[in-house]
């Protein structure tokens, strides 16, 4: 996947507007209109299509089995599996565990991660434990759980010969996740941090810079900007400025 390829994508929930770019309208506009987007982020690299839809959604309320989320019907993902293979794009399927865990919430979408072009993105600033409700205090994964789930997309790789998968894992400040040193290095598998922080280029940038400095070799820097949030804030960062961050993202994303 890489150094060949950037990844370019827009996330988002059908269901919610304010959940990202990739519930706004129709579905194949917003994929054109990421594809266009994409072009001005080769910088001597092909690009890569991503639709990273949220799979398994954090909820206020616990539902009927107390664990803060609600997870997508099939029927919901096929159709954003078969809009992806329209445009030749990857299909990552975001997950908010809530009170559920990260380990528990992919393999329940095994099926899915058979599929070629499908692959996980990991949200633990929705990974709530004891006594924590959504949105009141950051949630928390470690490296040793990310590094369980890339083996498990490993051997999945391995066992189906399947393609590249890729694993994202978003963080938005550094409590979010814990011993990313922890985080190995998988043939079947392209680990990429995806840097969160919501603000002013500035800000933006100073955030990024803090949560790369401890970027294991086995990871691979991602970079994602807000359409909304970001621009209350100041001017969206143009794809020149995100392409003079350091390290350079291979995955950026919109929301």
């Amino acid at each position: 996947m890489f150094p060949d390829y950037r990844l370019v994508g827009f996330s988002g929930h059908p269901t919610s507007e304010g959940m990202g770019r990739l519930g706004i309208g129709d579905i194949d506009e917003r994929v054109e209109e990421m594809e266009l987007l994409g072009e001005q982020y080769a910088d001597g690299r092909s690009i890569l299509p991503v639709l990273e839809l949220i799979t398994v959604v954090v909820q206020a309320s616990p539902g009927a089995d107390g664990l803060y989320r609600a997870p997508a019907s099939d029927e919901f993902i096929e159709s954003y599996l078969a809009a992806a293979r329209r445009h030749d794009a990857l299909l990552l399927l975001n997950v908010q565990p809530g009170r559920s865990t990260m380990t528990a919430e992919v393999e329940r979408l095994k099926k899915w991660l058979l599929e070629p072009d499908v692959g996980l993105a990991l949200d633990p600033e929705w990974d709530i434990s004891g006594e924590q409700l959504p949105g009141q205090s950051y949630g928390q994964t470690s490296g040793e759980e990310i590094d369980r789930i890339a083996g498990y997309l490993d051997d999945l790789v391995a066992e189906h010969q399947l393609p590249q998968k890729a694993l994202v894992f978003h963080q938005v400040a550094p409590s979010v996740v814990t011993n990313e040193g922890a985080v190995g290095e998988y043939d079947g598998v392209e680990v990429i941090k995806s840097v969160d922080g919501i603000g002013a280029p500035g800000a933006k940038i100073e955030t990024y810079n803090q949560l790369m400095l401890e970027l294991p070799p086995t990871v691979n820097p991602g970079f994602k900007l807000f359409f909304e949030e970001d621009t209350v804030h100041g001017p969206l960062m143009l794809p020149p400025e995100v392409l003079g961050l350091q390290p350079k993202p291979d995955y950026v994303l919109y929301e």
